[in-house]
């Protein structure tokens, strides 16, 4: 595939050098120093998009590039207000589209696992829900995309949480989110069910950034061919 990268940080040149293993070409890199060019011809050229930029930039990014009929991979986190205008968009033009807060394979699998078990512990109120969560100094959102994930399926699921909130919690119905940044950390984040009797934990720890740019790739990989809007799960098939 002939790919383009919107948003080349750190992740963008992990998403270039992952795309590349696995064969395929990045024919354009677009950053805030060559913006206009998302208007250009080039992006035409290019058979999927992945726009991993900034909350304020992304649902304009995503919009120019369905617009130009480009399938479109996002994976900005601290947006998703919009998110739902731009898949209601995706879906008037024809486009691809696929979001996902996370790519990796094992985090995807531990959102599954979450909302199974907030729909099992609504039967054991005696165990209260908590998520931690910490990262890299330079992540511009707090608290991360995968946290909110988590935190929205257990609020959505069980009976007793009402909302949640970044920080420690002591009312019963809120459930606690704790943000921490720390030095280069990729990414940990700590489901936690706590009783007064004993506690239950769900972990998973990304050992570096590649894991989310081939899980980035992969789910190029998987809309080619395709229209309309599409989750991890559906790549899963979970």
């Amino acid at each position: 595939m002939q790919t383009m990268i919107i948003g080349y940080g750190k992740m963008g040149r992990e998403i270039e050098k992952a795309a590349r293993d696995r064969g395929h070409q990045v024919i354009l890199k677009i950053d805030m120093e060559n913006h206009g060019e998302l208007g250009s011809n080039l992006v035409k050229d290019a058979d999927v998009a992945f726009e991993f930029s900034t909350p304020e930039t992304a649902a304009g990014n995503v919009t120019a590039c369905l617009d130009a009929g480009v399938p479109v991979i996002c994976g900005t986190t601290g947006w998703t207000g919009e998110l739902a205008r731009v898949e209601t968009h995706c879906r008037e033009v024809g486009g691809t589209f696929l979001y996902a807060s996370n790519f990796s394979i094992g985090v995807n699998i531990m959102f599954q696992i979450n909302r199974w078990l907030a729909e099992v512990m609504n039967r054991f109120p005696e165990f209260r829900p908590s998520i931690s969560e910490i990262h890299h100094i330079h992540k511009k959102d707090s608290p991360s995309g995968t946290a909110v994930t988590l935190a929205g399926d257990i609020t959505e699921r069980t009976a007793k949480i009402k909302s949640w909130k970044n920080e420690e919690a002591e009312e019963p119905e809120i459930l606690s989110v704790i943000s921490e940044r720390k030095g280069e950390v990729p990414g940990t984040h700590v489901l936690t069910y706590q009783s007064p009797l004993e506690i239950l934990e769900i972990s998973h720890q990304a050992m570096n950034r590649s894991v989310f740019a081939t899980g980035a790739v992969l789910a190029a990989e998987f809309i080619k061919g395709k229209t309309g809007v599409f989750r991890m799960e559906d790549l899963l098939k979970i």
